[in-house]
């Protein structure tokens, strides 16, 4: 027999300790032993998580979710990305794993046969239960049903003693419930404060970072476990306008010599800019902006200082990011997020690099005019545009596993804004966390490095003295959860970090 049971929201909702539905409805809607009668009424909101141990992971991971959304599956949301130790079977490599919500028309055994064709498809077979495999693809929730038959279970009936399957299933959520459906899921876990007591429960972000999760970033052929140290991104600016160091490397022989400074100092990221932000710059067109920018690029990817860092490339338009990462780029930086190239987000979902996400009102002409700088409480409004952007980019097929937050200072804000950012990147975090854990886990990156209010608020005029401003506000960046610093002069500045992450460090041994 095949029992589904609806689970109803209570009258009243959520409120007092009553946190999540616990009302039922129970629905017998087939007991035959074919699998035609389905729920086909209306789209179903689903979670469904993916591991992999078998070839390449990663590629494994971005086929299926090519063949998901190709079989009626709209995925909306991506969890993080997670390389743990093998359970039951522990002699096998280490897993991938993830899980998505998304919607579909599909019945749930018809979804169970999407997911099992596309399993096969990619290589799976019986094998040992637990196993070695290419792709596995689990269905955790189906809408507000609980589904028990011969070959379905929902919610599936290990997710609570699997923290490698929790741990990607809270990420899809926020911690502020949103829907009558979330709500639902959270009724079905087995602890009486839901998917949030029962995650607290295993042990929570507790387990992240030690031996057996790694919450990961893919990039350049590898995993980068980004929490483990503050990296250093070094600004090279090959514009002739730029408002601290215009002019100096337009030349590739100057641009490769600084980069070698840089790398020399410590830097851990080349970002590479051939396109003007500062306020009220012009813009120039995306064929300019490749003339400026490929010969320098090619040049710093060939040089053997390289081998072992990464380089990024500053754009919002779509075709030089193109362009740059099939020269070799490794990274996107978008200062629009999106908002400046309608083909962006699309391109970067194609390209299958990080992209960092920034946060800016308008464009440089227009994001220091009165009405972009107008903000009731900076660190919410930064956290809910950025939160906008972030959903904007995963509808587009861009995974929150390569998505990194910046919040823009000195891009549509006053010197007060800037402070507020600077002292407030753990609010920042809290708010997008309401709406979603996954984007408050992406890496955080600031760029405070020489920028006006560090001048107004030191009167220092020319941007060249403002360094030691600068190393005040990366400290305080730090502190405060920022993951990347990107700056002007590395070297002081990766001093700054190697004392500010020694300090962490001992800090978190005495908790």
């Amino acid at each position: 027999m095949n029992l589904f049971k609806k689970l109803l929201p209570t009258k009243n909702g959520i409120v007092g300790s009553q946190k999540y539905c616990r009302a039922t409805f129970c629905s017998i809607l087939h007991s035959a032993v074919d699998h035609s009668v389905e729920v086909h009424s209306s789209d179903q909101e689903v979670v469904i998580a993916l591991g992999s141990n078998v070839g390449d992971r990663l590629n494994n991971f971005n086929q299926a979710l090519q063949l998901m959304r190709k079989s009626g599956i709209h995925i909306t949301r991506h969890g993080c990305l997670y390389e743990t130790a093998p359970a039951y079977v522990t002699d096998q490599p280490r897993f991938l794993n993830s899980a998505v919500r998304a919607v579909t028309k599909l019945g749930p055994h018809e979804l169970l046969g999407v997911l099992k064709t596309i399993e096969r498809n990619m290589g799976r077979s019986g094998g040992i239960r637990y196993g070695p495999r290419p792709i596995d693809l689990d269905i955790l929730f189906y809408g507000k049903y609980q589904i028990g038959s011969d070959i379905l279970t929902v919610p599936h009936e290990r997710i609570w003693e699997r923290p490698f399957v929790m741990a990607p299933l809270m990420d899809l959520l926020g911690s502020v419930i949103d829907s009558d459906t979330v709500a639902c899921w959270h009724s079905l876990s087995t602890d009486s404060d839901g998917l949030f007591g029962l995650w607290e429960k295993l042990g929570g972000e507790s387990l992240i970072g030690k031996e057996g999760m790694k919450r990961v970033l893919p990039i350049r052929n590898h995993l980068w476990e980004w929490s483990k140290k503050t990296s250093v991104m070094g600004i090279l600016n090959l514009t002739p306008d730029s408002f601290s160091d215009g002019g100096k490397f337009v030349s590739v022989q100057n641009a490769v010599s600084h980069v070698r400074s840089m790398i020399s100092g410590g830097a851990d990221i080349i970002d590479i800019g051939a396109q003007s932000t500062r306020p009220m710059a012009s813009r120039i067109s995306a064929e300019q902006e490749l003339d400026r920018l490929i010969p320098v690029l090619e040049a710093v990817l060939e040089m053997p200082e390289m081998e072992e860092k990464l380089v990024s490339v500053d754009t919002f338009y779509s075709d030089v990011a193109s362009e740059a990462v099939n020269k070799g780029a490794h990274l996107i930086n978008d200062v629009s997020a999106g908002q400046l190239d309608p083909n962006m987000l699309k391109m970067v979902a194609s390209l299958d690099v990080p992209y960092i996400a920034m946060h800016m009102r308008g464009d440089p002409t227009t994001m220091q005019s009165s009405d972009n700088l107008q903000y009731s409480d900076v660190c919410s409004q930064v956290a809910s545009e950025l939160f906008s952007r972030v959903k904007d980019a995963e509808l587009s097929g861009v995974p929150a596993w390569r998505i990194i937050l910046d919040p823009g200072i000195g891009f549509s804000k006053k010197t007060e804004h800037n402070l507020d950012i600077l002292t407030g990147l753990p609010v920042i975090r809290s708010e997008i966390a309401k709406r979603s854990l996954a984007a408050s886990h992406a890496p955080l990156l600031i760029g405070p490095s020489r920028k006006r209010f560090l001048g107004e608020i030191c009167n220092r005029p020319a941007a060249g003295e403002r360094d030691p401003a600068t190393i005040a506000s990366v400290t305080a960046g730090i502190f405060g959860g920022a993951n990347i610093v990107r700056v002007h002069n590395v070297r002081d500045n990766v001093d700054a970090v190697k004392v500010c992450d020694a300090m962490l460090k001992e800090m978190s041994i005495q908790l």
